[in-house]
């Protein structure tokens, strides 16, 4: 194609037409949006949706609760639900529906809690571990010790030597949750460290430290996020079974187990009282762990290819 020619009074000018240039952001189609990838993904779409309204109530609770979770009033006890008390009274008279909201509060808080600080610990046992030879058999005996343990009755024995809190609860069901991230995070190492850029890396001179943050750290994330799942909705069910016998949070402090555990003797005739903390706590257990199930199949190349 000839440029057009532009003629002035004094010389002709040649000015080239500008060459077509490819679109490098081209506009987003609807499969590429959120709402494709929740097309492609409806178990991260569904269980995101039930873990956003789970937030919204933990961090809305002294909005979104009618009466003080605390207060006992027994001229108003065993009530049943109606519109003054939606989810109905205990044998104090507590309402019910607002010591759920808080008990959100206390389930998402320990269970984001224990998945944050048992995956971080377990990252770090795992990579070193896994990396460092002569480390892997000293450590991997301590977890097979702490797996040969039911994490329940671990926490349990834990909780009874310190007294009933949060904080507590915390610590004792993170160190029952350490050994199954670091088992996972080890036997990933131990394949990544076979790869050719290890090998590579090392014949470099490059230090150990270097090679793990490099080359090692981040092809274990994705695994060891999926794992944080299943983690966190493990501790929850855990918090509940505590608070359910008494080796938990204190009775002050509402929580799903501990409203279970106090409707346990009404059960065959005020069967509201344990159903309501009952389903909330199986609605955000099977949120996280249909998150789980989604991240791994996105993660994974296999599945993502399926998919």
């Amino acid at each position: 194609m000839t440029p057009p020619t532009v003629t002035t009074a004094a010389t002709p000018v040649m000015i080239a037409a500008a060459p077509e240039l490819p679109d490098l952001f081209p506009p987003v189609k609807l499969r590429r949006g959120l709402a494709g990838f929740a097309w492609r993904h409806p178990a991260i779409a569904i269980g995101g949706a039930l873990m956003l309204v789970m937030l919204f109530i933990a961090i809305l609770a002294p909005y979104l609760g009618t009466l003080d979770p605390t207060a006992i009033a027994p001229a108003r006890r065993t009530r049943e639900p109606s519109a003054a008390f939606w989810f109905g009274t205990d044998m104090l008279g507590r309402d019910i529906y607002s010591r759920v909201l808080y008990g959100t509060r206390v389930s998402l808080t320990v269970g984001f809690a224990v998945a944050t600080l048992a995956s971080l610990a377990g990252l770090a046992i795992g990579l070193v571990s896994g990396f460092v030879r002569w480390a892997d058999g000293i450590i991997m005996r301590v977890m097979d010790g702490l797996m040969s343990i039911p994490p329940i009755l671990l926490a349990v024995a834990l909780m009874a030597l310190t007294r009933g809190s949060v904080g507590n609860v915390i610590t004792a069901i993170t160190i029952a949750e350490i050994p199954r991230v670091s088992r996972l995070v080890r036997s990933v190492v131990l394949s990544l460290r076979e790869q050719p850029y290890v090998d590579a890396a090392v014949a470099a001179g490059t230090r150990t430290p270097m090679i793990i943050l490099r080359h090692i750290l981040p092809n274990t994330l994705a695994p060891m996020t999926v794992q944080a799942t299943y983690v966190c909705a493990s501790a929850m069910i855990i918090e509940a079974i505590l608070s359910f016998i008494g080796a938990g949070t204190p009775p002050t402090v509402p929580s799903w187990g501990n409203i279970m555990a106090e409707g346990r003797a009404l059960w065959q005739v005020k069967p509201y009282i344990v159903f309501f903390p009952a389903a909330f706590l199986s609605v955000t257990v099977l949120a996280v762990n249909l998150l789980g199930d989604g991240l791994r199949d996105a993660l994974d190349p296999r599945m993502a290819k399926r998919i």
